[in-house]
């Protein structure tokens, strides 16, 4: 029997779980599904990431709203991906911040990752005819921006990384705390999606810049927190790990003269016994080794998905 597609069997309900990081810090996570946070100024919120619909983005606001009334002046967007940003509008700001890139992947293919996404996650899409359309950020920075969050309470730093997960993907870092927000540049206890990434620039400057931060607490793009130093290293380096085997066992059926499909199998045996009972990583594994093969190809920039070219890189790999 051929395995669904993506994650389009999987329609049961996560558990949401809320944890505060440090006064006026939050985190939702939610067993694999994308993970959220906020942080309190003095008399604001910064939100960080939209989820994929309004309704879905209002469920997490009202967790939120349990503990803080505050309003919300900024959210923040790590990258481009459907379930990342387009539950922006239940938020009722004016001030979207990304990086100019992901304005510019929005332009260039966020209409196909909207119905890419949706094929492929349709639990997430909760109340689809909510989202009023893609969401545009409105203010958008290169290297850094940062956000002072007023009375004694530091400042929020927004970073790129460098090239990994997408083109555009920032981190949000509180210094004073030690806490970073990540998104998808890291994961904890949850498999890669690696199919608009840049590999090779991934696994090598943009882990180090990450790792640079003296982060004591880290929140990746999905699956759980990671606390401590020793935990946050670990975060890094199985993420590091993922990427390195792929990387590895790609270029190996290569050199051989072997198709797209032994490397798929050639990743996914390296990485079942370690990751494969990780959330998505069944769903995962197809787009990313075909978008690893490209890059390998020579192919610099990722093609862009849609919902009929997911379906056919899907149904090839597969047995």
């Amino acid at each position: 029997m051929p395995k669904p597609f993506a994650s389009s069997a999987d329609l049961s309900d996560k558990t949401q779980t809320l944890e505060i990081l440090a006064e006026g810090v939050y985190a939702l996570t939610a067993e694999g599904d994308p993970n959220v946070g906020a942080v309190e100024g003095e008399d604001f919120l910064v939100c960080f990431e939209a989820l994929a619909t309004p309704a879905a983005a209002r469920d997490w606001l009202t967790v939120l709203r349990a503990h803080t009334d505050k309003p919300i002046r900024h959210l923040v967007l790590s990258h481009y991906h459907a379930v990342r940003t387009l539950g922006a509008s239940a938020f009722g700001t004016s001030s979207i911040i990304a990086h100019d890139r992901t304005r510019a992947l929005i332009a260039e293919r966020g209409k196909q990752d909207w119905e890419s996404e949706f094929g492929r996650m349709p639990r997430l899409f909760k109340d689809p005819a909510t989202i009023p359309g893609l969401t545009w950020p409105t203010v958008t920075f290169s290297r850094t921006l940062s956000i002072d969050l007023g009375g004694d309470r530091g400042e929020l730093d927004l970073a790129y990384c460098g090239r990994g997960h997408t083109e555009g993907d920032i981190v949000a870092w509180l210094p004073r705390q030690r806490i970073l927000f990540a998104g998808d540049l890291v994961e904890t206890q949850a498999a890669l999606y690696t199919g608009d990434a840049f590999h090779r620039e991934w696994v090598s400057g943009t882990l180090d810049h990450i790792a640079g931060f003296p982060a004591e607490t880290l929140v990746g793009g999905r699956g759980a927190i990671a606390h401590g130093r020793a935990g946050v290293r670990a975060a890094i380096g199985q993420t590091r790990e993922f990427l390195t085997v792929m990387i590895r066992e790609v270029q190996a059926v290569r050199d051989r003269g072997g198709t797209l499909k032994d490397a798929f199998h050639a990743v996914h045996g390296a990485l079942a016994p370690d990751y494969g009972g990780w959330p998505i990583f069944e769903h995962c594994l197809p787009f990313d080794v075909s978008r690893l093969w490209d890059e390998l190809d020579g192919i610099e920039r990722p093609r862009i998905w849609t919902a009929e070219r997911d379906r056919q890189v899907w149904s090839e790999l597969q047995d």
